[in-house]
């Protein structure tokens, strides 16, 4: 089983500060001339890149919200980086910069309050072999800053 690596950073900011980049990026996306980007096996768009985010958020942070109430988290069943939808495709402007402020914004302040105030003992606990502790887990996820350098690349 492979682990994510982690470091003595302050979880409680791991994902400002990923979610900062990533709409730090999104921003130069304005005017974008509707050409995805292919990038490690997958087209990419601005709202691709920022749905992709958006959902690697969500699905991380019921996870560890799962885990913390004692109950088995769900399986997700996205599709993921490897479908483009017809959404994904449309006109980036300043309102989407906008709304995925909000959203992302708000999704990290969520990770920020629950984070907040656990115990070491809580963030490293590891249930079993195959299971990420906590902190590993957000450390995974402070690295989706790879959507938008995907994007970013064209």
């Amino acid at each position: 089983m492979e682990y994510p690596e982690v470091t003595e950073a302050d979880v409680t900011t791991l994902i400002d500060a990923a979610v900062a980049e990533v709409l730090s990026i999104a921003a130069g996306w304005l005017g974008w001339d509707g050409r995805p980007v292919v990038f490690d096996g997958n087209a990419w768009t601005p709202h691709k890149s920022l749905r992709r985010v958006a959902d690697h958020l969500i699905d991380h942070l019921a996870e560890i919200e799962c885990r913390l109430a004692g109950i088995e988290p769900l399986a997700d069943h996205w599709h993921g980086r490897a479908v483009t939808t017809h959404a994904d495709v449309a006109r980036f402007t300043e309102s989407d910069l906008d709304e995925a402020t909000s959203r992302l914004t708000r999704l990290a302040v969520a990770y920020r309050a629950r984070l907040r105030g656990l115990a070491p003992d809580v963030l490293d606990l590891r249930p079993d072999a195959a299971t990420w502790t906590v902190r590993e887990v957000v450390h995974h996820v402070s690295e989706v800053t790879y959507y938008a350098r995907a994007m970013a690349t064209g």
